[in-house]
């Protein structure tokens, strides 16, 4: 997944000397090493007044761009954009950083402040009648500009990105745009801090009787998350997935499975201060006027027209030709595994809450494998390296790590990156273990992105996950879905890393959300290949490696399972879409719509949504993946097809394929379209029978 911090323009993260506030670490030069940022010296007090000054500044310099006398050029109008708003960017990028890792009510209170604060601004910029006319003027002249390639995308998106916020209406229609989008800003920042309030307000204390069944690593996990919550000497259960799936897993105590789901589920839904089911609501509704206004159908129509999959119907077609086999296959591992439950003797009917326990069992029947048998091989530690070895592979990446620069948390830990040439290209941040104070889920960000308007500017880049904390000494073992998580987001970083472009704006990960994913989802196939199994899956105590028979059962089972995983998201993504279809969503009773929903697609009674509305953070936290969270199963096409490619070369890290690979996708940002890039990669269009292939649904009976 990709942060969602709001995007002012470019991320140019350069200081710019002459506006620098000695006192205020945010905004004085950073001078330390990689010229990161002085984690150490800023406080949550910076915060509001850095803020200040940078809008103040911001503000400055689009008004002197906007307001010259002299005719546009592409120098004082769209190199000038792109560095506008340098200050205003790292602050930017620091705070909503630490927002989502390492949050605090202190940072909690900004947020709420500052949303609609940088969203009045935004709207400011796009609805500014000069400034876009000067980029209209330049749009309409480009064939005659003596552009660059890089320099034609960055005007023909400057030029998109205006009309979509809605340059060029009426002022009534331009002032209802800004103040529902400042509203929408607030709506979103207060549904992510509900979310994370329910995480951290339930907590489930067991006692010794209560951990029958539990493997040994969880139960020290429990303890530390215990700790970390004021229950020193005890084990709990916390909302954490690092925590709460292989309980659901483990557990022999039906009663509990059941309460820690229903409190997973209910999140953001229980009533009160912290429930969303308004705030969805209202979100849903303003986003339904703002494509109104915007000319467009819907919100999805307008969220899709900016994508590879251009219209919903194209999103809908794919999900609905995946649901098909994949209800199919779940209904018969369903049926599976109520002939388990009989067999046991017992007489209820299988249940969410039982589905993880008994699917568990079923693996260890059918490949005589369980969780627990693998995790003492997948430690932390070997997987970061196993990701490192992969980048070094295919694209000649060397990785150090430093101890020089203090990070925003003790858990966190850096590395510089180098090129086959020993160069540096980015500093690496890991942020691996779940905390209270921090966000659930797993992404990539950046503190600083590339650039090389002004000279060469290397990337900053963080990891974020939550895995279960262990004691001190104790090693952290991962399911093999946590190394799956940890290649996922590592692909992401990667994109950042390995960005080579000299405009800000297309950077890194700023494509097409549904190619975005493709990146990171291709990295994963590495993960899954004997020669890096049997090189980095080695037991935490002895160093021995993974047993070849265990090895290869591994890889059997990989699909195992595919029809649960596979009808919990793609129900999630045609509720998303369902939702910003709405035409007139007035009064909207979000989980009685998402029942209704559920019901027409014939949803099994025995599975939930991956994400339910309530706490639906990828489509309310922001507009990131609003309308979108097809993407990843739109991405997994090509990353099917592309990993294919290096499959039928017999060497999955054929030197040709990764330039290839790394020139059209990795380092390119979004400086082509996305569907030639994939081709400059491939060399053909995807062809989607590819995904059926990985997830193991192409023979699936409809």
């Amino acid at each position: 997944m990709i942060s969602d911090r709001p995007p002012l323009f470019a991320e140019s993260l350069v200081v710019n000397p002459s506006h620098a506030i000695p006192d205020n670490p945010l905004l004085a030069p950073w001078t330390g090493p990689f010229e990161a940022p002085p984690f150490a010296t800023i406080k949550p007090e910076h915060f509001r007044p850095a803020f200040d000054a940078a809008m103040s500044e911001k503000r400055a310099e689009i008004a002197a761009i906007a307001g010259q006398t002299a005719p546009p050029t592409y120098p004082n109008t769209i190199d000038a954009l792109e560095r506008s708003g340098q200050s205003l960017d790292r602050v930017a990028a620091v705070f909503f950083n630490l927002a989502g890792a390492d949050s605090s009510d202190a940072l909690e209170a900004i947020e709420r402040e500052v949303a609609p604060l940088l969203s009045r601004l935004r709207s400011e910029i796009y609805l500014n009648e000069a400034l876009f006319a000067r980029v209209a003027e330049l749009h309409a002249a480009r064939e005659t500009l003596a552009l660059t390639a890089e320099q034609r995308r960055v005007l023909e998106r400057y030029h998109l990105a205006f009309t979509r916020h809605g340059a060029g209406l009426a002022a009534p229609q331009k002032g209802q745009l800004a103040a529902n989008a400042e509203r929408l800003a607030t709506l979103g920042a207060q549904f992510s801090q509900n979310v994370l309030a329910d995480e951290k307000a339930w907590i489930l204390p067991l006692e010794p009787g209560d951990l029958e069944g539990l493997p040994q690593d969880i139960v020290a996990a429990m303890a530390q998350a215990a700790a970390a919550r004021g229950l020193p000497g005890k084990h709990a259960v916390t909302l954490s997935r690092s925590i709460l799936e292989p309980f659901l897993q483990y557990s022999t105590r039906r009663d509990l499975r059941e309460k820690v789901w229903r409190a997973f589920v209910a999140r953001g839904a229980n009533g009160g201060a912290t429930d969303n089911c308004a705030i969805a609501a209202q979100t849903i509704a303003l986003r339904a006027e703002q494509a109104k206004l915007l000319g467009y159908e819907s919100y999805a129509h307008y969220r899709l027209d900016d994508t590879m999959a251009k219209t919903p119907d194209a999103a809908l077609g794919l999900l609905h030709s995946v649901w098909r086999p994949a209800r199919a296959q779940a209904l018969r591992e369903a049926e599976a595994l109520q002939a388990m439950i009989a067999a046991d003797g017992a007489n209820f009917v299988l249940a969410p809450w039982d589905w993880r326990f008994y699917a568990e069992r079923r693996r260890k029947a059918l490949f005589d494998i369980d969780e627990a048998e693998i995790k003492p091989y997948l430690e932390l530690g070997h997987m970061i390296e196993a990701a490192f070895y992969v980048a070094s592979r295919l694209f000649g990446l060397q990785f150090a790590q430093r101890d020089d620069i203090a990070l925003y948390h003790p858990d966190a830990r850096c590395w510089t990156v180098r090129g086959g040439d020993g160069a540096p290209i980015a500093l690496f941040i890991g942020d691996y273990f779940n905390r209270p104070s921090k966000h659930s889920g797993a992404w990539m960000s950046s503190f600083r992105d590339q650039q090389k308007l002004d000279g060469t500017v290397l990337p900053i880049v963080v990891n974020v996950l939550n895995f279960a904390k262990t004691g001190e000494g104790e090693p952290c073992l991962l399911s093999f879905d946590d190394a799956h998580t940890l290649f996922h987001e590592f692909g992401h970083a990667l994109h950042g890393m390995l960005s080579d472009v000299t405009y800000p704006l297309l950077a890194g990960t700023r494509v097409s959300r549904d190619f975005v994913e493709f990146p990171s989802q291709l990295y994963e196939h590495w993960l899954e290949r004997p020669e890096i199994l049997r090189r980095f899956a080695r037991h935490h105590a002895s160093g021995e490696p993974m047993p070849e028979a265990l090895l290869q059962r591994l890889i059997e089972a990989r699909r195992f399972n595919q029809g649960f995983a596979t009808v919990e998201f793609v129900a999630s993504a045609l509720v998303d879409l369902a939702l910003h279809l709405e035409r007139v969503p007035d009064a909207l009773d979000i989980q009685a719509f998402e029942r209704d929903q559920l019901e027409k697609i014939g949803m099994p009674e025995q599975i939930a949504m991956r994400h339910r509305t309530p706490h639906f953070q990828h489509i309310f936290s922001g507009e990131g993946y609003s309308a979108g969270y097809y993407s990843y199963l739109w991405s997994e096409i090509l990353d099917a097809d592309g990993f294919e490619a290096f499959e039928a070369s017999e060497d999955v890290f054929a030197p040709a394929l990764a330039r290839r690979l790394r020139d059209f996708v990795y380092a390119a940002g979004n400086s082509r379209e996305p569907e030639a890039a994939y081709v400059g990669f491939r060399g053909r269009p995807p062809r989607p029978e590819a995904l059926l292939r990985k997830r193991g649904l192409a023979d699936a009976n409809v």
